[in-house]
């Protein structure tokens, strides 16, 4: 059964606890900030920053969203990625820092923002879903350290149905811009958010759509064109990328027909 958590925005105090918890538990690093008329921050999600919360100051009252990567069913980062470092496993998307090789193609096809590549080598790094704590039966650092459970996870279907019937509450109580996010967006999101309006109002695409290799191949048509030569071996590696997922559908075909 696939595992999901759902944000519910209207439980959010923006305590940042989650933030906190993200870095702990991955050992990142802090990052140098200054207040800047807002108590939002750090500034943006960074290589470091896996975790934050952003506000939104609307005419009906504030309102926050925690944002991460949000482990997209058809996850675009892993479609344009030439040598498979940013690949499924199971429902999530993961990193393999071994073979990253820092073109930052994940970060730029990425609807969400949640990708960053870290310096000075630019290797991809984004919230993993804390899988080695799923992995001994934990929640997620962030989910654990929520105090108002604006955070819950679980199996998929079962957060789903959650979200339904908080929703319905919202709704019997007069809020009819409550809206879930997620369910369907590029094939299902693993982060599913309980919005207090349009998507569009907290910073998330109305309609995410998937990137596909194609689009990698017009970053590298316009790089060529602009001279930098370099690109070409982006160009092989999407081709042996393909070549060996076609190598392994044969071979799974093969397989199934003895």
């Amino acid at each position: 059964m696939a595992k999901a958590a759902l944000v519910d925005m209207t439980k959010c105090t923006a305590c940042r606890g989650c933030q906190v918890a993200c870095k702990s538990w991955n050992g990142n690093s802090a990052v140098e900030t200054h207040f800047s008329g807002s108590y939002e921050n750090p500034p943006e999600l960074s290589a470091s920053t896996w975790t934050r919360v952003e506000f939104f100051e609307l005419d009906r009252g504030w309102f926050f969203r925690k944002h991460q990567c949000m482990h997209c069913t058809n996850a675009s980062c892993v479609e344009v990625c030439p040598t498979a470092a940013m690949h499924k496993e199971g429902e999530f998307t993961e990193v393999n820092k071994d073979t990253c090789i820092g073109c930052g193609y994940c970060a730029l096809a990425c609807p969400f923002g949640a990708v960053h590549r870290e310096p000075p080598v630019g290797i991809a790094r984004k919230c993993w879903f804390c899988l080695d704590r799923i992995q001994a039966g934990m929640e997620p650092a962030c989910v654990k350290t929520c105090p108002t459970d604006a955070i819950i996870f679980g199996e998929r279907d079962d957060i789903l149905q959650k979200a339904r019937a908080r929703l319905g509450v919202l709704t019997s109580n007069g809020n009819n811009k409550a809206q879930i996010y997620g369910e369907h967006e590029v094939g299902g999101l693993h982060w599913i958010y309980l919005l207090d309006g349009e998507p569009s109002e907290f910073g998330l695409p109305n309609g995410p759509r998937l990137a596909t290799t194609g689009v990698a191949g017009q970053w590298l048509g316009g790089l060529i064109t602009a001279g930098v030569i370099a690109a070409v071996p982006f160009y092989l590696l999407f081709r042996r990328k393909r070549r060996l997922q076609e190598e392994q559908e044969t071979a799974k075909t093969g397989g199934e027909r003895q």
